[in-house]
């Protein structure tokens, strides 16, 4: 079941989404070289705390998550566990985290380079990631179906001839970090649940500069590439109003 937000558990989750984006808002300056992932996690799980946010990550399902982000770089897609691995410069790193105000969530994720890209392409594919997240995001109005995020989601993606992963999705979210629906970032458009005012969605485009295929790394959360091509992922939570989509983890 979609549930539709009332006017005071949307103005919670705007407040939530503003002070996740601003501690978002001091990764840029952190991602040195020689920085391992897990110094990186600690400096974020200081933040939250002081930003009044609750972690959503750690903790979180079977096993149990270790940390309050998942970083993944090069051609982990997702849900990276933060370790003593050092970042390099080149290294394409996405930070993703959820975390709760008040009881409700926002969600967001976004995809940097450590100093200069490895190549022109390694800089398209984030760029594309960040292009596909906003034509999915404008078909988040009421009256459009579901699944017409995921047509244009696949349709920025693949016309600039990279992959779309199929094995995770975006989804809705409120007081949960995962709720109803699931929104794929492929298929056909006009399918699924009508779009209504009140109802919000964590849209996360993840691509990848090779195939699709992913293979999962025995901590049961790392996902890669099957082929070791490099991945984005970026990820936004959107409100749908009366007029239009409102992003709320932007600032």
């Amino acid at each position: 079941m979609i549930i539709r937000k009332n006017n005071h558990a949307l103005s919670i989750m705007r407040e939530a989404g503003k002070r996740l984006a601003h501690v978002f808002e001091e990764i840029p300056a952190l991602l040195k070289a020689r920085i391992t992932t897990r110094d990186l996690d600690s400096f974020l799980e200081r933040a939250l705390k002081e930003a009044g946010l609750h972690s959503e990550c750690k903790g979180y399902g079977v096993p149990a998550f270790p940390a309050v982000s998942c970083i993944s770089v090069n051609d982990v897609i997702v849900h990276g566990i933060p370790s003593s691995l050092s970042l390099n410069e080149g290294d394409l790193v996405t930070v993703d985290i959820c975390a709760s105000y008040n009881g409700y969530c926002a969600d967001m994720a976004r995809s940097y380079f450590v100093g200069k890209p490895v190549s022109e392409k390694a800089l398209e594919l984030v760029r594309v990631a960040y292009e596909s997240l906003d034509a999915g995001i404008d078909m988040a109005r009421a009256g459009k179906h579901i699944s017409d995020i995921s047509f244009a989601v696949q349709s920025v993606v693949e016309k600039h001839g990279f992959g779309v992963i199929r094995d995770f999705a975006g989804h809705g979210i409120g007081k949960k970090m995962h709720e109803d629906p699931e929104i794929l970032n492929y298929g056909k458009p006009g399918k699924g649940p009508l779009i209504e005012a009140g109802m919000a969605f964590a849209i996360e485009p993840m691509i990848t500069q090779g195939d699709y295929t992913v293979r999962m790394d025995a901590d049961k959360w790392t996902a890669r590439t099957a082929d070791g091509s490099l991945a984005a992922h970026v990820e936004d939570t959107v409100i749908v109003t009366d007029h239009g989509p409102e992003i709320t983890t932007r600032l």
